[in-house]
């Protein structure tokens, strides 16, 4: 293979389709705390100010499942109940029944060597040499990105960063060894600034400016490769308005991210 540029993006927990990938998840683990046995399909949707649970469960224990979505979104930090989506003040409503009969004996019914499954998929998975994680470069320096996002958000570093975002990495190869990366892009929600800064362009200039310091520099510096100083940071100019609150969030429609960014 000749040299050739790969891509991968990664999100932050706060995209709306990942509020919705950690609702099921925590239902899932609230679940399996208590009842080993249980049977879990849970769907989320999320919108402006409503969050939609449905599914097929059962359990001997059912959670508090409203309380696991609020909890769920204040960690994210969806806290501000001025906006549309903030824990407290969301709709919450439950469309839960058990899991069919008819589904459930291919599960209950095995012998000793043979027993079946409540559903299908095809799964793979490998191990890589580009990183000490064995994954793709791409897709780990995307992921370490969106962590980096979260961090300074949550710690104070960058207090007016809201927690919608996504990264982009891409990496020049030569064949299948990773030389250099050539480009990164951000996108990420903030707080209204422009109580600060007078226009727009000096708004987005103190964003891009503190994101390549605070973000996505210190995350390439950690990286044993050289990069391009080649940074985008919200291309499309201003992103105050996220989450939910401005783009529907389905459970797993991120699985390119959640695996391998494409890779294979």
């Amino acid at each position: 293979m000749s040299n050739h540029l790969f891509t991968s993006e990664s999100v932050t927990e706060g995209h709306p389709d990942k509020v919705c990938d950690q609702i099921s998840d925590a239902i899932l683990d609230a679940i399996l705390a208590n009842d080993p046995n249980g049977r879990v399909a849970c769907e989320t949707l999320t919108t402006t100010n409503l969050v939609i649970i449905s599914g097929e469960i059962t359990t001997k224990n059912h959670p508090d499942y409203k309380k696991i979505v609020r909890d769920t979104i204040r960690n994210i930090g969806y806290t501000d109940n001025s906006s549309k989506f903030s824990a407290d003040n969301i709709d919450i409503q439950l469309y839960i029944d058990e899991q069919s009969p008819e589904i459930a004996q291919g599960v209950n019914e095995f012998n000793d060597r043979e027993q079946g499954a409540g559903d299908q998929g095809l799964m793979f998975g490998f191990a890589c040499r580009e990183t000490p994680e064995l994954m793709p470069l791409p897709i780990q320096l995307s992921h370490r990105l969106t962590e980096k996002l979260a961090e300074v958000r949550k710690n104070g570093t960058l207090p007016w960063l809201r927690p919608d975002g996504k990264s982009q990495v891409t990496v020049k190869y030569d064949g299948f060894t990773p030389i250099s990366i050539s480009k990164v892009v951000i996108a990420t929600q903030h707080d209204d600034l422009l109580d600060t800064y007078s226009t727009e362009k000096e708004e987005h200039d103190f964003i891009t400016k503190e994101i390549v310091n605070h973000v996505i520099l210190p995350v390439l510096e950690n990286c044993q490769i050289g990069y391009e100083e080649n940074f985008i940071v919200n291309g499309t100019g201003r992103f105050v308005l996220g989450g939910p609150e401005a783009d529907t969030g389905l459970t797993g429609r991120k699985i390119i991210v959640d695996t391998y960014g494409g890779y294979a």
